[in-house]
């Protein structure tokens, strides 16, 4: 009962109509907009609508008698091609493969993801259905998309019965007549259509790919981005282009000279007769026979001729004819056109758009579609003229046995804009066709001047006929005076006339059609399409008048493939293909016969471009800019390899390359995506690839030729062998692990022969053991190095230039944790604080001394062993020792730092030779030749501001302090309280504060028991000047706190304090290169800056006419200065006046004479006019 219940639900829902013994039949048409309208004439529009898995693709139920039998039809349709060929798996990306195996690898056609409702839907229906009825287009594209619906509903009930209905309008009539006469689909139309399709694809890849990954290599700035695409059509098409602009560049224009006679028959009518000799391109024989007529103008009438003319009205309208006279007299593009042309079509408002056909065929009724046309108010008059003499097509000479030529089904006032134009176009186009020929009488009349003869014709319209309905023609009548035999007449003038000749036209659109047309370049179908794509690559653009110009990269392109000697750019290779598929669907050539040799002349022709890709690079570097140099033999090299074997890693091609440094390895197409690579090792001197296969696993055989003696004695010198495991002994002699990753397989050190190359790529390598420099013997074997996040970790070697280049390092294999390990240090010298054996000869320790015969300085040793507590890090836990490699001074000194990861870790840092762990000092040096241990004085700690020990480290920089100590704080230099403390000068002569020195300044004592104080109300630090110049070797003091806490307080240490009463003078820097040098501030001088406070003198030591000057400034700091300026030679008698002069100053110093006399400031004067009162920005002189 259930069962039942569910079957009856389902027939209401997805069978309305159905009945028991009711025939289901599954009607699929080519779009949506068809299958509705095809659905309606034949139920009259009874037709009841539902839906399918695709929302834009619904299904149209009735019921209809066909085959005999009472049916329930079921339209639905496709969106077009339902099935895209394509490469197959990976070789559909383009780095996937050389580009010449495109034209060999397989194929397929497949369902892409955007129409798998659609095939969804077919799949459903045609399980319940028993007969399939294909209404697809009737054309070459219609038949191929029709055999692609039947292969997917075959798929699912492989017994279904198909047929085909053949029509070429949706009328009631023409689809009664596709049902009465259904036909088998058409195999051999729908083979041309794969054949086609396959060639296009391997053409268009393999060209493409080529194209545009080395054009963007050598064009970098002016093709990075762009896809410079060919297709067999298009490159013709471009050519055709191309050609026609070159013939007009190179053109010449040539002059030449012609006789016109005008005779005034009346006052109102006038006549111009031209030279039946036309034109002379020598002009002294023109002129000689111009004054002949000049000296004899007497004309006489020779002959008047009279007879009929008349100006033929248009053969009924095939696509290419449509395409052209819609560019041409409705300025549509050819795209614009059949995109209307479709859409009027599935609408039923005009007969398929798609034909070859210009003959109306005899069974068509055009009586009837004219009167159709009669109800209109424009041409409708026209349409009943014709029903009374019944139409008369004007025909042409071309027939497909198809489709008949394009013309109106039915009437229609309900469009606008462009549809409107372009059916207005149809219906006159139609009707001009089944009117008659428009009649006139045509004139001609001849005269003889001095021997010459000249004629003048005249035109009179009897009857315009087609003409009154078709407004695109043009024919006007034109009126000459009557002349008799035998009369004579003076004429008013006679003239030479110099011109031209003119350069043929650039293409129109319509042009451009008729040429391919000509050529067989394309079908009436796919013209607009060509066109339009080399429009959108930028090959070609179109000027204002409308007419086509290449563009840069178009005409580099075509001069370069025809400088090969192939003409690509010309219409013989596509025209050749396109005649082979009329012969496949005619049945006299096999489709398969055909593939083969069009695949094999593409072959040839692409291995011609990649030897000689120079001249397109050459000819593109006359328009795009200087072409960067690459090899032809390097991409000769990567496009023409054999493939070995499948990548295990991403399944692609690997094939055999040749490392920069020598060598080989084996690599993968997949690069860099993929870096699967198998290295051989240096032994190998020769290596190519076989075109004999492994029996075992089907890879190419590689043929090697090894070095003597570095091989195992059953393996010859010369041996082919597969490399992708078969072979075992290969395996083991090349050291190949094929247990382990395909990325992994390099060769060790001393399979490189003790030396370290560097690879052109970079590949992961085998994960394997540390090497244990201090333990050569020690076993490894089980140990593996685990990063952070739990897994392996990866071992790589260093590719980058520099002291590390070829060391092996560990990281985390997943690129999570940011593991890092020198390979060449043990995991026990990493993670505790064992460092290996002593160092003979001697050491010191914290206290002093110690050991033998070693002084300070160790004597032999690898390393000095401190006896005390671990190097702990900021984290807590023992850090880890290593040593410096990068070339500078402090090249091979070791340090700690922190053993977790970077980005996990504290950042420690601490020199190995300078470490201070709970006071006790030791040195870590490196046989004699390290840096020198240095003790604390006594058991004296030294503490930085933190309130922690700070550590002593020695100064390595080149100048006069190098090798001198000095404290600083232990912390890391992001957690620095920024201590600094010379470790020669004691307590006591610190006590000024933490001195933070540098290469600039020497701290020195400060002065015992000195009271001098900074601004911040500390003790001030006492410096010396390092810096070259005046200065140099002259104490001062400076404010003892950090530099970005500093008061910057300065004062010089050899000038008492009575003596700088005039202020602290701020400064800065070294002193010896400072534009101002101060001098003693006058004791009681009244000088007083804006601030109110005593001013502070210095001297200009800046090269320039001031140099040697004195003068007052604010003394506060930078930022607090006033910014008051005075000479001191100028007497101050308007008081003290800032002069609003902003002075950058780094440093202020004294004079050394100690002497500053206390002058009166003088009055301003302008620096122009010297005149006071104003200065030079106001002066009224300049």
């Amino acid at each position: 009962m259930i069962r039942n219940f569910v079957g009856i639900l389902i027939r209401r829902k997805y069978c309305s109509y159905a009945s028991a013994d009711m025939v289901k039949v599954l009607n699929v048409a080519e779009k949506n907009d068809a299958a509705k309208t095809i659905a309606n004439v034949i139920s009259r529009g009874s037709a009841k609508k539902r839906e399918g898995f695709s929302k834009f693709n619904k299904i149209y139920e009735f019921n209809y008698n066909i085959l005999n039998k009472n049916c329930l039809m079921m339209m639905t349709s496709v969106s077009g091609h339902l099935l895209e060929m394509d490469f197959v798996g990976q070789y559909n990306k383009w780095y996937s493969c050389s580009p010449l195996s495109l034209f060999d690898l397989p194929i397929e056609k497949k369902c892409p993801d955007k129409f798998a409702d659609i095939k969804r839907t077919l799949e459903r229906e045609v399980r319940q259905s028993q007969y399939l009825i294909i209404w697809t287009d009737c054309d070459r594209e219609g038949e191929n998309i029709g055999h692609e619906v039947i292969q997917v509903c075959k798929a699912v009930n492989p017994n279904i019965p198909v047929y085909r209905a053949r029509f070429s309008e949706i009328t009631p009539q023409a689809v009664a007549r596709a049902c009465s006469n259904l036909v088998p689909p058409d195999q051999r139309t729908s083979d041309a259509v794969d054949v086609r399709q396959e060639l296009d694809l391997r053409i268009g890849a393999a060209f493409t790919r080529f194209q545009t990954m080395r054009l963007q290599k050598i064009f970098p700035e002016a093709l990075a981005d762009k896809l410079i695409s060919y297709g067999s059509c298009q490159f013709p098409t471009l050519g055709f282009v191309v050609e026609r602009y070159k013939q007009v560049q190179a053109f010449i224009p040539e002059p030449f000279w012609k006789i016109k006679v005008t005779h005034m028959f009346d006052e109102e009518t006038k006549c111009e007769f031209s030279w039946k000799r036309n034109r002379l391109f020598d002009h002294n024989a023109c002129l000689i026979l111009y004054e002949q007529c000049v000296e004899n103008p007497q004309a006489t009438v020779m002959e008047v001729k009279c007879k009929p003319k008349s100006k033929w009205r248009p053969t009924p309208l095939d696509t290419v004819e449509m395409e052209k006279l819609a560019s041409r007299k409705l300025r549509l593009s050819a795209k614009e056109t059949m995109r209307i042309a479709e859409n009027l079509y599935t609408k039923g408002f005009i007969s398929y758009p798609r034909t070859e056909t210009n003959i109306f065929p005899k069974d068509l009724d055009l009586a009837a579609l004219v009167q159709e046309q009669s109800r209109d108010p424009n041409w409708g008059g026209f349409a009943s003229g014709i029903l009374q003499d019944r139409p008369n097509p004007r025909n042409g000479n071309k027939s497909d046995q198809a489709h008949p030529p394009i013309h109106p089904i039915k009437y229609t006032a309900t469009l606008q804009g462009n549809d409107a134009r372009l059916y207005e176009f149809i219906v006159r186009h139609f009707l001009a066709t089944c009117s008659k020929d428009a009649q006139g009488q045509e004139t001609t009349v001849t005269i003889n001047i001095a021997d010459e003869m000249f004629t003048a014709q005249g035109l009179m319209i009897i009857a315009r006929n087609y003409l009154d309905v078709y407004p695109y023609d043009r024919w006007n009548a034109k009126t000459i005076p009557v002349y008799q035999e035998g009369d004579s007449f003076q004429p008013n003038s006679i003239d030479m006339l110099f011109s031209e000749t003119s350069p043929p036209p650039l293409l129109t659109e319509a042009d451009l059609i008729a040429l391919m047309e000509k050529h067989g370049i394309g079908t009436d179908a796919t013209h607009a399409e060509h066109i339009e794509t080399i429009k959108t690559r930028m090959y070609i653009g179109v000027n204002n008048d409308g007419r086509f110009v290449p563009g840069q990269l178009g005409m580099g392109l075509v001069e370069g493939y025809d400088a090969m000697g192939y003409e690509m750019s010309k219409p013989h290779l596509r025209s050749e293909l396109e005649a082979d598929l009329k012969r496949i669907c005619e049945g006299k050539k096999d489709k398969n016969v055909v593939l083969t040799q069009q695949v094999a002349k593409y072959r040839d022709v692409f291995k011609v471009a990649c030897e000689q890709a120079l001249k397109i690079d050459q000819a593109l570097s006359q328009y795009l800019g200087e072409a960067k140099e690459i090899p032809v033999g390097e991409e000769l090299e990567r496009l023409s390899v054999v493939p070995v074997k499948k990548c295990s890693n991403c399944g692609l091609e690997m094939t055999l390359k040749t490392k920069k440094s020598g060598g080989f390895y084996i690599g993968c197409q997949g690069y860099p995506s993929c870096r699967s690579a198998i290295w051989f090792p240096d032994f190998v001197l020769d290596a190519s690839v076989s075109d004999v296969k492994c029996e075992t696993c089907q890879a190419h055989l590689v043929n090697f030729k090894f070095k003597m003696g570095s091989v195992p004695p059953m393996l010859p010198l010369e041996y082919a062998g597969c490399v992708a495991g078969c072979d075992e002994l290969l395996a083991e002699s090349l050291q190949i692990n094929h247990s382990a990753p395909p990325s992994s397989q390099r060769p060790t050190q001393q399979m490189m022969g003790g030396h370290t190359r560097q690879e052109s790529q970079r590949v992961p390598l085998v994960t394997v053991q540390p090497f244990n420099r201090q333990t050569d013997n020690q076993e490894s074997a089980g140990q593996e190095v685990v990063c952070n996040c739990g897994t392996s970790a990866l071992l790589l070697t260093v590719k980058k230039d520099g002291p590390n280049q070829g060391r092996q390092f560990y990281k985390c294999g997943g690129s999570v944790c940011n593991f890092f390990l020198w390979a060449d240090e043990s995991q026990n010298n990493t993670l505790n604080n064992s460092r290996g054996p002593p160092g003979g000869g001697g050491g010191v320790n914290s206290r002093g001394p110690s050991g033998g015969g070693g002084g300070v300085r160790g004597g032999g040793g690898d390393r000095f062993q401190n006896p005390g507590p671990e190097v702990t890090c900021n984290c807590g836990g023992p850090a880890r020792l290593l040593r410096v490699t990068k070339e500078g001074p402090n090249k091979d000194r070791e340090f700690y730092s922190c053993s977790l990861p970077r980005g996990q870790g504290c950042d420690f840092f601490q020199w190995a030779d300078a470490t201070d762990e709970n006071g006790d000092r030791s040195f870590r040096g490196g046989g004699g030749g390290g840096q020198q241990g240095i003790t604390n004085k006594g058991n004296q700690e030294v503490m930085c501001n933190c309130g922690t020990q700070a550590k002593l480290l020695t100064v390595n920089k080149e100048g006069p302090n190098k090798g001198r100590t000095f404290y600083a704080c232990a912390n890391p230099r992001d957690q620095s309280c920024n201590f600094f403390q010379w470790g020669d000068v004691t307590n006591d002569e610190n006590r000024g504060g933490n001195l933070s020195g540098g290469a600039g300044y020497q701290g020195t004592h400060s002065g015992g028991d000195s009271d001098v104080m900074c601004n911040c109300g500390n003790p001030a630090k006492m410096l010396t000047v390092n810096k070259d110049g005046p200065n140099k070797g002259r104490t001062f003091y400076a404010c003892a706190n950090p530099r970005e806490q500093s008061c910057n307080f300065f004062q010089w240490g050899d000038v008492t304090n009575d003596e700088n009463s005039g202020g602290q003078f701020g400064g800065g820097g070294g002193g010896g290169g400072s534009r101002y040098q101060g001098t003693q501030s006058g004791g009681d001088s009244d000088v007083m800056c804006n601030c109110g406070n005593p001013a502070k003198m210095l001297m200009v030591n800046k090269e320039g006419p001031n140099k040697g000057r004195t003068f007052y400034a604010c003394a506060n700091p930078r930022d607090q200065s006033c910014k008051f300026f005075q000479w001191a030679d100028e007497s101050s008698s308007g008081g003290n006046t800032n002069t609003g002069v902003s002075k950058k100053r780094t440093l202020s110093m004294l004079d050394s004479s100690g002497v500053t006399p206390t002058k009166k400031r003088a009055a301003r004067k302008c620096g122009l006019c010297g005149e006071e009162g104003h200065t030079k920005r106001t002066c009224p002189h300049k």
